[in-house]
């Protein structure tokens, strides 16, 4: 493999049986894929909403090396006095202040250091700071580092493009999450920076978007607010893997890799 650095992106975790479904596929991927580094989101992975610690430690044994999150990592606000202590991240575009980092460095060894940011969207999401600023302070604060990735926590699917081109040529790779649904126009654009719109998730194929049909159906016929629950049934794998240069940071490929499995019930 030369230089190239692996990286599995994992889509939003949604639940126990994301949980579960990642941990039967992540150290089964880092073997088949020789992955090097593995992201995946976590801001769904605690009950459908926000992240507890014991959740995040379930996800670390899995074999995930930094999880990302965004608007639902406050969910949860027992994992808010740990941030700052564990490999989670939280969107760098939230006011100076909030607890948490929005970016982190992680050491490979041999091949080297890998910067990676997390910022959140702004269409459709809750007004906070530009995630495009954040973006620039991201790239003074690792302009020492050769592989550099983002996530992209959003709606819609035109800022995710926009932020991939905003920032083409000046990190590896890109990718959306949130919608918790994969696209398929995974890329490397012109100046070798790898993106996709939306990972995906990890989480049950036959719900709405992880959750029950019918607490959504609900919602919508009724107008009326629901409290979702996690689906069941088999599970969506959604990621994609990512072959980077260690010498130029450049991507040379990105491929999806999705996989239906079969787990125990939701929580």
């Amino acid at each position: 493999m030369g230089d190239l650095i692996s990286i599995l992106a994992v889509g939003d975790i949604v639940g126990r049986p994301g949980r579960r479904a990642a941990a039967e596929m992540i150290p089964r991927l880092r073997r088949e894929l020789d992955v090097d580094m593995v992201v995946a989101n976590g801001e769904n992975a605690s009950g459908g909403f926000g992240l507890s610690l014991s959740g995040a430690r379930e996800l670390f044994n899995a074999g995930i090396d930094v999880i990302t999150s965004g608007n639902h990592i406050w969910d949860q606000k027992e994992i808010i006095g740990a941030l700052d202590e564990i490999p989670v991240l939280r969107p760098m575009n939230y006011p100076p202040g909030t607890p948490g980092r929005g970016y982190l460095v992680h050491d490979l060894g041999g091949k080297g250091a890998v910067a990676i940011g997390n910022v959140q969207g702004l269409v459709f999401m809750p007004s906070i700071d530009s995630p495009f600023r954040a973006m620039d302070d991201f790239l003074k604060a690792t302009a020492d580092k050769r592989v550099r990735l983002v996530d992209i926590h959003a709606e819609a699917t035109s800022e995710k493009q926009a932020m991939a081109h905003y920032l083409d040529g000046k990190v590896s790779v890109v990718w959306g999450t949130h919608t918790h649904t994969p696209t398929a126009d995974n890329r490397v654009l012109a100046g070798g920076t790898a993106f996709v719109s939306d990972l995906g998730m990890v989480g049950p194929q036959d719900g709405v978007i992880g959750m029950d049909p019918e607490s959504s159906l609900q919602r919508f016929l009724t107008g009326i607010p629901q409290r979702f629950k996690v689906g069941k049934g088999r599970v969506t794998f959604n990621s994609v893997v990512v072959r980077i240069s260690g010498t130029s940071g450049q991507a040379e490929s990105i491929e999806r890799i999705d996989h239906l499995i079969d787990v125990s019930p939701a929580d």
